[in-house]
């Protein structure tokens, strides 16, 4: 069972979370039970017919038949909340025929879905009209690849002192050509390049970074044909030609294990959430991580919260340093009192850092664990301490950061987060030794 922060984690925004505390009352709710495979209950609103409200445990995976469009609802929310503190209101043990039925028909869903999926028998396509294909495509992107090493040597040339003061049409222009090139990686390494420049103190440094990793990507591109097959997939999806999930089965890099979800992390672009679930095998102690859209709301097939354990099969994506991964069938939420993962030191984190981006030079997140972290605000700036007292810039939010500090009462914590390159930002910890989280990140960032 999920513990009361882990269900409010999977609430789409604030005010659903809010809304489900205000219902927490057995008195609203005249139908309460529950089974190991499905929670259910109705919830009394407004009208005269009660809301049927049901989880299944197993995904979780939540029906409500009020008619909000948030998913999950208040009234899903608050069901499971109320199981999590006050069990003893669920007296009913045998499913309701509207319970049954609904469970009935996503498992009947489920079955089709995968004999469809075991019968379906792929067309082969003519070789000699892919390979065009394939090649036309790479012309146009190896095109758009020397426009921009052009560009960017102008860039170079003139000095970069003035690019903040350069319009937005400067960086949008040229990452529009790339898009119409069909290298949208390319397009939106300018937009970040865009962003970097505007960041403040420092941007010199970044940028030129930044812009290493472009020339590293162009020039990889003008010579494919040369790199070996992991490092070419590589190539090809950071320029921004994505992997059909075929080619990703294809592949034959699976795995089966229990997960452990370490962290979550969410960003929003002009209303398009985007969504990373970081895991580590329980028994191959391999990560990887879930890469999720959702337009308007946070809004996706399957929820996930840091400290919760799902069994699944994952298929990874063709690359010199596999990380991202597919869910090749529906995750099982499972019991678990496993804690964090095996301890990490700054050293050590750094290492497999280096590992990562020695294989791929172009990856700008990195899972990082660190074991004895000691939050600390210094300066307008939050970090950690290792255990040898070194600090690690965070990227976090202020008022992330207070929560952070208080939880740990100025003692070490084992903390997961994204390494972005210079800094770090945190999505889970934990007290020493514990496995469920004590904190989360709650504030998305910009």
């Amino acid at each position: 069972m999920l513990t009361a922060d882990q269900i409010l984690a999977l609430s789409p925004d604030d005010s659903s979370a809010k809304s489900a505390k205000g219902l927490l009352s057995p008195a609203k709710w005249p139908t309460l039970g529950y089974t190991e495979a499905a929670i259910w209950g109705e919830c009394q609103g407004s009208g005269s017919k009660p809301y049927q409200v049901i989880i299944d445990v197993g995904g979780p995976s939540f029906k409500c038949t009020c008619p909000s469009r948030k998913f999950p609802c208040k009234h899903g929310l608050a069901l499971y909340l109320l199981l999590a503190q006050k069990q003893s209101a669920f007296t009913s043990k045998e499913l309701p025929t509207w319970v049954a039925e609904w469970l009935k028909d996503r498992q009947v869903r489920a079955e089709k879905q995968a004999e469809k999926k075991e019968s379906k028998v792929a067309v082969p396509a003519d070789p000699e009209v892919a390979a065009k294909r394939e090649a036309k495509r790479l012309d146009r992107m190896i095109g758009g690849a020397r426009d921009l090493e052009r560009w960017m040597a102008d860039l170079v040339r003139h000095g970069i002192a003035d690019l903040p003061t350069k319009p937005v049409n400067f960086w949008r222009e040229v990452a529009a050509r790339l898009v119409d090139a069909q290298a949208s990686g390319l397009g939106h390494a300018v937009r970040q390049l865009e962003a970097t420049v505007s960041s403040g103190e420092g941007w010199q440094q970044s940028a030129l970074m930044q812009m290493g990793r472009m020339q590293l990507l162009t020039d990889a591109m003008q010579r494919l044909d040369t790199l070996p097959e992991p490092l070419r997939q590589d190539v090809r999806a950071f320029a921004g030609w994505p992997s059909d999930k075929e080619d990703v089965l294809a592949a034959g890099d699976c795995l089966e294990d229990t997960w452990l979800v370490q962290g979550v992390s969410y960003d929003e672009h002009e209303k398009l959430w985007e969504r990373r679930v970081w895991l580590c095998g329980l028994q191959s102690q391999r990560q990887a991580f879930l890469l999720d859209f959702s337009h308007g709301q946070r809004r996706y097939d399957h929820g996930f919260v840091p400290g919760m354990a799902v069994k699944a099969k994952l298929a990874f994506f063709p690359s010199a340093y596999p990380l991202r991964a597919l869910l090749t069938n529906v995750p099982q939420s499972i019991e678990t009192n496993v804690a964090t993962s095996e301890a990490h030191s700054w050293d050590s984190a750094l290492d497999s850092i280096a590992t990562a981006l020695g294989s791929s030079p172009w990856m700008q997140r990195l899972p990082l664990m660190l074991h004895g972290a000691t939050p600390i605000s210094h300066g307008n700036r939050w970090f950690v301490l290792d255990t040898d007292l070194r600090a690690v810039p965070l990227r976090i939010s202020e008022e992330d950061g207070w929560q952070l500090l208080a939880l740990s009462g100025g003692h070490p914590l084992s903390i997961f987060g994204e390494w972005l390159g210079d800094r770090w930002r945190p999505l889970t910890a934990w007290s020493v030794d514990e496995s469920t989280p004590c904190w989360t990140e709650a504030v998305v960032l910009a």
